[in-house]
């Protein structure tokens, strides 16, 4: 819903909720909130389908699993309208475990991997999203655009040509609808115009009922059979924690950028335990485990203005009516809407501004490259979390080598026996590494002053280092004297020389 001013602002407090009070009072926002969950369930059904095939079990385990994630986290999640499903990534980290020691040990993996989810919220993880830098967003909502629309391109090829037109057709509603009125969501109206002319002119295109069986059951409460012993924890542990830290980190990522797109903050511990809960309430009712899907939550957020919990969870009852009761039509959707929707999402994700030539000639080189690493990375590996690793490595080691530029020493001769070393700058294993080098041990007189006035020293390595130039000056039969230096930084020097071991 519009405003004279704007897109309708939701009041939100990330501690209460507020925003789903607003909705129950706004007819409109109540409106919104639905078709919004139902837009997105029907575009869940064939991605969960698919990542049941890559997980190696019957499409039934990822439907599930999308139902229960998706009803769980608006409950117990930290980000309201975000969407939580069966996703790749995780997928792809726990098909061994089915591949090798069947279901159960699937399903006991994806429970472990919740359990770990919550300590490792508890533990604080969440707030490593701080080390999360502005290049790196950048780079995984690119990466999320362009993985978006890779995805799409298998149901493009080798396939009837009125899928063609029908996808035509569907960007086409898509682009102009919204402009005319946005009473109805318009991938909601493109789903249901595509579908309705494809039974009335009995097109042969691939459909929804393609993709896989739909269940014709409720999910029920499933016990994982396996041997409750060490060696069953040996074997799923790192097949979990690998499962928990790749759910945490897209879940996280994906909530930070919700809050830059809703300019909103939310519970980031919250939405982390929140995760893990939900994977341990999907594993008990035999779904194979997820974190946040991406693609959906663009789609719910900003092409469909959901707001709220409540899109979440109408996502996820939708999904459960949809499956369960209305198969049979869900079955007739051709895929030629979905694949449309997911265009369209992938076009509104791409952040335009960041590949624009006057941004590129702005930008500073080490920032596009952290951009183009958490790019390539990502899309060459299909995996967001390693992208995002690899990207803010890359800005960690680029900000480290420019900050050890900026440390200089300057040396002045005070008097015959007096040297002063003046040494500006931020010391620690990039910067004082070659510090050693930087001092005349013979040349210079008996006393030496290091004067550390403006500079601090952060680590123990340069520490070690100026042990090591103590040492080197006295085996000449020379003095040093460091000062200078106060706060955390003298009390480090204090603490550490003299107790890190010999000479560098």
């Amino acid at each position: 819903m519009n405003t004279p001013h704007g897109p309708e602002q939701v009041p939100h407090d990330p501690r209460t909720d507020v925003s789903v009070r607003f909705a129950l009072r706004s007819p409109a926002r109540l409106k919104t909130e639905l078709l919004a969950g139902l837009v997105v369930a029907l575009a869940l059904i064939p991605e969960a389908i698919a990542f049941s095939v890559i997980a190696g079990v019957d499409p039934r385990v990822g439907l599930f699993a999308s139902v229960t994630m998706a009803i769980t986290i608006a409950i117990v999640g930290g980000r309201p309208a975000m969407i939580s499903a069966a996703t790749a990534a995780v997928a792809l980290v726990i098909a061994p475990v089915s591949e090798q020691y069947g279901v159960d040990h699937l399903i006991a993996t994806v429970i472990l991997g919740g359990v770990f989810q919550v300590l490792l919220s508890f533990l604080g993880v969440a707030k490593l999203m701080r080390f999360v830098p502005r290049s790196v967003m950048v780079g995984f909502v690119n990466s999320l655009a362009i993985l978006v629309f890779v995805a799409q391109i298998p149901h493009l090829v080798d396939v009837p040509w009125m899928v063609y037109p029908l996808v035509a057709a569907g960007l086409l509603v898509l682009v102009f609808l919204p402009k005319i009125t946005e009473a109805v969501p318009a991938p909601l109206v493109t789903i249901v115009l595509l579908t309705v002319v494809t039974v009335a002119f009995s097109l042969n295109v691939p459909d929804v009922a393609d993709q896989g069986e739909l269940p014709e059951s409720l999910p029920t409460l499933f016990f994982p059979d396996v041997p409750l012993t060490f060696e069953t924890l040996r074997i799923l542990a790192p097949y979990a924690l690998a499962m928990a830290l790749v759910g945490l980190m897209e879940s996280l990522m994906t909530a930070k950028l919700v809050d830059d797109i809703t300019d909103t903050r939310s519970d980031k511990t919250r939405e982390g335990w929140g995760q893990g809960v939900a994977n341990i309430v999907t594993g008990f009712f035999g779904g194979m485990g997820g974190c946040a899907v991406v693609g959906q939550t663009m789609m719910n957020v900003k092409v469909s203005g959901a707001r709220t919990r409540l899109s979440t969870l109408a996502a996820g009852v939708f999904l459960l009516i949809l499956v369960v009761a209305l198969g049979d039509i869900v079955g007739l959707v051709p895929m030629a809407a979905l694949v449309a929707v997911m265009i369209m999402v992938s076009i509104a994700t791409v952040d335009w501004h960041s590949v624009h030539p006057r941004t590129l000639r702005l930008m500073p080189l080490s920032e596009t490259v952290v951009v183009v690493v958490t790019v390539v990375a990502t899309v060459s590996t299909g995996n967001l979390a390693i992208g995002v690793s690899l990207g803010v490595l890359t800005a960690m080691v680029l900000f480290a080598r420019r900050v050890a530029h900026m440390t200089t020493v300057e040396r002045t001769l005070t008097s015959d026996d007096t040297c002063t070393y003046r040494v500006t700058g931020e010391l620690f294993w990039a910067s004082s590494n070659d510090l050693v080098f930087q001092f005349d041990y013979i040349g210079d007189p008996e006393n030496v002053v290091v004067d550390l006035t403006a500079a601090d020293i952060w680590d123990a390595s340069t520490v070690a280092t100026f042990d090591a130039i103590q040492q080197k000056y006295a085996a000449k039969g020379k003095t040093v004297t460091i000062v200078g230096l106060d706060g955390a930084s003298l009390e480090r020097l204090r603490r550490l020389s003299g107790r890190l071991g010999g000479e560098n």
